[in-house]
């Protein structure tokens, strides 16, 4: 029998974000949670935060013949490990954020965000097993209200839950559909969490990434504390633009730790 080696540690961490529009093409008028299944193994992730996940629906399962409920768990596949957070509950199913990981899923929390019935939101925690780190890896994957308002408050709600749920000194990535196109939330986090965001770090600004055929607004976020940014895009060509509105973050980042 052959020895397996240990896993090392890895030298860099990439990473993406993307709003799945719950499987469905931009407009709604095709099923492409497959497709985007394909697209995201060509990036060869080492973690997907992703928001509009459906964890179930039932007259999309008697429509489709491939409908897939728990989408988080056909994406991820054989190959990577995958949670879920189920935010949106109704009659018909629900859908909420999912994280799909290389690495084990030591622990993971839903934690609610919601301020009224018409937004149903929630941020979920994942804490991820990095081979030889002295630390655990933190990940928040979140998906905000409309109204700035509303951002506001649930940003505090998050900054207050991950203060006390997450050690200062341990690494952090925090990303997901922020709904910011004002541009107010960086300053907020970066006060609250010291946290910072890797397109802004990289390029000056913000990613413009929704909608995707025409990308204006910067809605989606990658923040992260403990990491150096290597290489930050936003992922609007082929063949992203035909399977969501919203346009994938792909970050490659440099882990401080261990």
């Amino acid at each position: 029998m052959l020895a397996t080696a240990a896993p090392s540690a890895p030298r860099q961490l990439v990473v993406a974000s993307y709003n799945i529009h719950k499987g469905f093409s931009p407009l709604n008028a095709r099923l492409v949670l497959h497709d985007v299944r394909h697209a995201l193994n060509q990036l060869a992730p080492d973690l997907v935060f992703l928001q509009e996940v459906q964890g179930q629906h039932v007259r999309h399962s008697q429509r489709f013949a491939t409908w897939q409920n728990a989408q988080h768990e056909y994406l991820a596949g054989d190959s990577l490990h995958s949670a879920y957070g189920g935010n949106a509950h109704y009659r018909l199913g629900h859908h909420g954020n999912a994280l799909l990981s290389r690495f084990p899923i030591a622990a993971a929390e839903n934690v609610s965000l919601t301020l009224h019935r018409f937004e149903q939101r929630g941020v979920l925690h994942c804490q991820l097993s990095i081979p030889h780190w002295d630390t655990p890896l933190h990940a928040l994957c979140v998906h905000l209200n409309l109204r700035a308002t509303d951002r506001r408050k649930q940003v505090q709600l998050l900054a207050g839950y991950a203060r006390s749920a997450i050690p200062a000194n341990e690494p952090l990535l925090l990303a997901g559909d922020f709904n910011d196109w004002r541009g107010e939330l960086s300053s907020m986090l970066a006060a609250e969490l010291g946290v910072h965001e890797a397109f802004e770090a990289l390029h000056g600004a913000p990613a413009r990434s929704f909608p995707v055929r025409w990308p204006l607004l910067t809605l989606d976020r990658i923040y992260l504390r403990g990491f150096q940014v290597q290489r930050a895009e936003v992922l609007s060509g082929a063949p992203w633009r035909q399977l969501s509105d919203h346009a994938p973050l792909y970050t490659i980042l440099q882990g401080l730790t261990p």
